[in-house]
């Protein structure tokens, strides 16, 4: 671990460093320059401070907090969402996610249970700072992201990266935009679900590892900056397993015969497919054979032989999923899989129209 040196003037590494927390209640960790000796000082939660117990806010401190804070994914709900709740309340975006894994290094540590080593990125930096700062003077802070697990997360990750009590934190989720949800979410909070959280924190993990092992052989084997993850590794075994098996596969000759009928003093034809010839399976293995029965038929009578009465029930489609959505929208309207989610998302959040709100 690195702080910066008012002697060196540069970064140097802390010798014995010891985690705690400042008069303000924020973790920091104090040392001294392996070089130099000098005292040196670094802000930041570090996996030391684990178990150690977080100071005691001053009572001057609680009394001067007042009002909301609400904390949304996209700016564009941030602006709705406070035209529905009003005065008292400040409601700010976060833009996605706000810690991540470090870009550099694997950043799990698989002999330690695999420990996820989080940080906050540099353009999320002044991000997680403004929401620090609002979150110190409010007195209760929702965190209103979006209700699936990644949305989960990212409040969790907001609460640890802008360091609000957990006292003071409530978790709210609407799956629609209006102003009946925005209240019946905010008239009902919850506390983070952690177990959405650890599937998110799950899922992250997996990528990483299947990501940082698999994307250097690709680098060797194909071209550079190519990148592998654990769903698109598995979709490309499939899709080669399926290409090999149609390589080996050798095709048979085979036809099929249908006739139109028109019945005697009729004006509609009836189209039927020959299944059967005297009870038995017709051979139509080649062109030759084909033409035989064709003569045949072409000469034969047909009657009726029995009709059958029934009701054929047909389910409506399915409601769309993301999978079928994007399979629907690329057949159908050739949207790439990158549009189709963005205008999914420009639907979530719905359309502004003049002085009547969102839709």
């Amino acid at each position: 671990m690195e702080a910066y040196c008012v002697k060196c003037r540069e970064k140097r590494e802390i010798k014995e460093p010891v985690a705690a927390y400042n008069a303000a209640g924020a973790p920091v960790t104090k040392g001294t320059c392996e070089v130099c000796g000098t005292k040196v000082y670094r802000m930041g939660r570090t996996e030391a401070h684990e178990g150690l117990t977080k100071p005691e806010i001053s009572r001057k401190k609680e009394i001067k907090r007042k009002g909301k804070l609400v904390i949304v994914e996209s700016p564009a709900k941030a602006k709705t969402v406070g035209r529905f709740l009003g005065k008292g309340y400040t409601v700010r975006a976060s833009v996605g996610h706000v810690r991540d894994l470090l870009r550099s290094k694997l950043s799990v540590d698989v002999e330690n249970d695999f420990e996820p080593r989080y940080r906050v990125p540099n353009e999320k930096r002044d991000v997680v700072k403004e929401l620090k700062k609002l979150s110190e003077k409010a007195e209760a802070v929702y965190l209103a992201t979006d209700p699936d697990r990644e949305g989960e997360a990212i409040a969790w990750h907001l609460m640890e990266a802008a360091e609000i009590e957990e006292d003071r934190t409530h978790r709210v989720v609407f799956h629609e935009i209006t102003e009946d949800a925005v209240a019946h979410a905010f008239a009902h909070p919850r506390t983070i679900d952690m177990d959405l959280v650890d599937a998110q924190q799950a899922r992250r993990i997996l990528d990483r590892l299947v990501g940082y092992g698999i994307s250097p052989i690709l680098w060797k084997k194909v071209r550079s900056r190519l990148s592998a993850g654990r769903v698109q590794s598995v979709a490309l075994r499939l899709v080669v397993e399926r290409e090999r098996e149609i390589d080996a596969f050798i095709p048979d000759e085979y036809w099929s015969i249908d006739a139109d009928f028109l019945p005697e003093g009729g004006k509609t034809t009836y189209r039927a497919k020959l299944a059967k010839i005297n009870g038995n399976d017709p051979e139509l293995g080649s062109e030759d054979a084909v033409n035989k029965i064709l003569d045949d038929m072409r000469e034969s009578v047909y009657t009726v032989d029995s009709i059958k009465h029934g009701k054929r029930r047909r389910n409506s489609s399915a409601p769309f999923i993301t999978s079928t959505l994007q399979q629907d929208a690329s057949r159908k309207l050739g949207f790439t899989a990158k549009k189709t989610m963005s205008v999914a998302q420009q639907l979530y959040e719905g359309i502004e129209l003049d002085g009547q709100g969102t839709t």
